[in-house]
């Protein structure tokens, strides 16, 4: 399986600090058979970050906990932080996939419940960091980092106010799996700096466009022309909203949105580009 890595670099770091490499990954949808997807994922530790972020949809498939652990072994050395989408806890099922092009009902076609507890207990007996309805924060490089994220929106159950309350540390962080604006506004009254993303899949089915493509949809209420890549509104923070790595087993097409990963670059604030 083919991907692109995205790379990025942000100056949101204090005067005096080294950089902070940050592996984001989200949407893996991952099943027994994606044999392909799962030798990608192993080959990221290569990257060397010093902080991995995850959100959500690891999952795809009742037998996938173990397929997950086994892929991301070597990145569970490095610190990381998560949060769940909605196919981490239900199973895929088939459906119209021009559905998606219509205005959101809120209801929900939703598979067999997936053993979630077990690998959430896996990943953080290996020391990764829950950000479901969650605040916490972690040191990098030195560094303190306020962290806090919501558990997914698409389902209806993000709860910010748990995790809610004015930056603090060197550097704050927000994780979402469904960028939602009601999650981002709340997140942007916080003054956060920084905020990672997955869900949209970047569209998954693109239309050529000016200059590139340009996504059709992207499953929420987030405009399309944010649906993935790093963007910024006025005094909002940054989002970095990934196109993700998988989908669902009913929809195994990707159109002008290759899968991706990102490595973000955070560097001081006075960095001089030369």
């Amino acid at each position: 399986m083919a991907y692109k890595l995205r790379q990025l670099s942000l100056p949101l770091l204090p005067s005096g600090a080294s950089d902070i490499r940050i592996l984001h990954f989200s949407d893996l949808h991952l099943t027994p058979a994606r044999k392909g997807e799962i030798t990608d994922i192993k080959g990221w530790a290569k990257l060397k970050p010093d902080l991995v972020i995850s959100t959500g949809d690891f999952l795809a498939h009742r037998e996938a906990v173990g397929v997950a652990l086994s892929a991301l072994k070597e990145l569970l050395d490095i610190p990381g932080l998560y949060v769940f989408g909605s196919n981490d806890y239900y199973a895929p099922k088939f459906k119209n996939p021009l559905s998606y092009l219509n205005k959101d009902s809120g209801e929900r076609n939703l598979g067999e419940k997936l053993p979630i507890e077990e690998f959430d207990r896996q990943l953080q007996d290996r020391g990764w960091i829950n950000l479901n309805n969650m605040r916490s924060s972690i040191a990098i490089n030195g560094l303190t980092i306020d962290v806090r994220g919501t558990d997914d929106a698409h389902l209806g159950l993000d709860d910010y106010e748990k995790a809610s309350g004015k930056k603090s540390g060197d550097l704050s962080i927000g994780v979402i799996h469904a960028p939602y604006a009601r999650v981002l506004d709340a997140m942007a009254l916080d003054e956060i700096d920084l905020i990672f993303a997955g869900h949209t899949h970047g569209g998954q089915v693109r239309m050529p466009w000016f200059g590139g493509s340009r996504s059709l949809t992207t499953n929420c209420d987030l405009p399309n022309w944010r649906s993935r890549g790093l963007t910024k509104i006025d005094n909002q923070p940054y989002l970095n909203v990934s196109a993700g790595m998988g989908y669902s087993p009913f929809a195994p097409f990707r159109i002008f949105c290759p899968s991706e990963v990102s490595l973000a670059n955070l560097t001081r604030t006075d960095a001089i580009t030369r």
